[in-house]
């Protein structure tokens, strides 16, 4: 392989693992944002004990996240050299921005959040939980808007030329709110907010099935599955919204989504399927015309297909591209299936009563993580051969000290540290998990207020 190939696989490798935390991090705040105000607000000692055993699995959930994020700061340097030129002033102040607004708030309040329990009062640890929540929140609107600027570039000029070209920002703003940043940002927080709600519905189902924690355990079940529920109906209007967007400003990356060819001509909607390259052919489940329906409402608006394009402007791995998108897209309809059909045995009053239901929420605690991976797949391979969409191609953003043999070596030895991490987290997540909730004393206060109600009815 070449130094370009190896340097992809080894960013897209580091990424994807670092990405496995930060959502996670994202959406168990939000549930321990929950779990902390419903006991501030019905003084029910079980919310407290929830939200205790949720912050030690949030701590160890943020702690590998900055762990891993760390060295993808360090692989713009080393492989990246001419790229880091070109972006250089949009992170710049992208990344300014995320230690102002973001890291200084989220670092504030973690030691509040962390080891305030039982030393400040519960409105200021709640207080602490929230800023902790928004300061992940604001962390990933920087990421991802430094991100959504390498998708759909604006607010900047480029100024020198050849190699020595770079972007520069003439306007902060326009950079921020770029075309395609709103709707990845929405697109990418709902996706956090199921991973961690799915986290929740995982462990409690297992502790209901195991008839353990078992009254705390259906509260807090029934807290994530509103969570989960009404995210995964909002993912799906989210995801349209996001589409659009790439519609008018990516064509070529939603052709590939897609499999869609022609140059214009109204376009199929494909379940899934297996795209021939050579032969420009998709076989598979699809809806005639369903994508000119999805975009414009009726089935006979032409919508612009990879042909358009000259060959060398076209995303390379287009079944690749397909397959994560309909992955994506499939598990999310997946989410959205099995949230309501929760949501109504709940209100029928029977949700604890099917077993294998429960099961498959136990074992549904990976969907939203691949879902999320899946989508970031779609979006960074679909922009390909870009990096900078349309500035700046990927073969052109590479470093030239860096040769194949060292991005190699990096690439092992990341991936052994990087194996060791996740089994270590495994280990500590099943161990966390194992002990449980740490409700004995509300189980001896249930006891104790039971045999004193028997001794009084005695008595009378």
């Amino acid at each position: 392989m070449d130094v370009e190939i190896l340097s992809r696989i080894q960013f897209a490798f580091t990424v994807a693992f670092h990405y496995i935390y930060p959502p996670l991090s994202i959406g168990l705040g939000l549930i321990m944002v929950i779990l902390e105000g419903q006991y501030l607000r019905t003084g029910n000692k079980e919310y407290h004990v929830l939200a205790k055993f949720w912050t030690k699995i949030f701590a160890l959930t943020f702690g590998i996240g900055v762990a891993t994020g760390i060295v993808m700061e360090f692989e713009f340097g080393t492989n990246w050299a001419t790229y880091s030129r070109y972006v250089g002033d949009v992170f710049g102040s992208a990344l300014a921005a995320e230690g102002i607004f973001a890291f200084a708030l989220e670092s504030g309040f973690l030691g509040v959040l962390l080891f305030g329990w039982n030393r400040v009062s519960p409105r200021v640890h709640f207080i602490a939980t929230l800023g902790v929540w928004f300061g992940s929140m604001f962390s990933a609107v920087w990421i991802v808007v430094a991100n959504s600027w390498q998708q759909t570039p604006a607010g900047f000029h480029v100024v020198g030329e050849g190699l020595n070209a770079r972007a520069e920002i003439i306007d902060f703003w326009a950079m921020v709110f770029n075309p395609s940043s709103v709707e990845r940002l929405i697109h990418v927080w709902l996706g956090a907010f199921l991973a961690g709600a799915f986290l929740v519905l995982s462990v409690h189902a297992y502790y209901i099935l195991r008839n353990r924690h078992l009254e705390i355990s259906k509260k807090a079940f029934k807290i994530a599955l509103a969570v989960s529920a009404a995210t995964a109906l909002a993912q799906l209007v989210s995801g349209h919204a996001s589409a659009e967007v790439v519609a008018e400003h990516q064509p070529a990356k939603l052709a590939a989504m897609e499999g869609h060819f022609e140059a214009s001509a109204p376009a199929d909607a494909y379940v899934m399927g297996w795209v021939d390259k050579d032969k420009q052919q998709v076989y598979g489940l699809k809806v005639p015309n369903g994508l000119s329906f999805l975009l414009h409402y009726d089935f006979v608006t032409p919508v612009t297909g990879l042909n358009a394009f000259p060959i060398e402007e076209q995303p390379p791995a287009l079944n690749a591209i397909f397959q994560f998108y309909h992955f994506m897209v499939a598990f999310g309809m997946f989410m959205i299936a099995l949230t309501l059909y929760a949501c109504y045995l709940w209100w029928r009053g029977k949700l604890f009563d099917q077993r294998w239901l429960l099961w498959v929420f136990v074992y549904s605690v990976i969907i939203p993580s691949l879902a999320n991976q899946f989508g970031w797949y779609t979006a960074e391979m679909g922009r390909q051969p870009w990096v900078v969409y349309e500035l700046l191609r990927t073969s052109d953003a590479l470093s030239e000290a860096v040769v194949a043999n060292q991005v190699l070596f990096s690439l092992i030895m990341f991936f052994v540290i990087y194996s060791l991490l996740f089994v270590l987290f495994l280990y500590l997540l099943n161990k966390k998990i194992k002990g449980g909730p740490d409700d004995q004393k509300l189980e001896d206060h249930r006891a104790l207020h039971e045999d004193i109600a028997a001794a009084a009815g005695r008595k009378l």
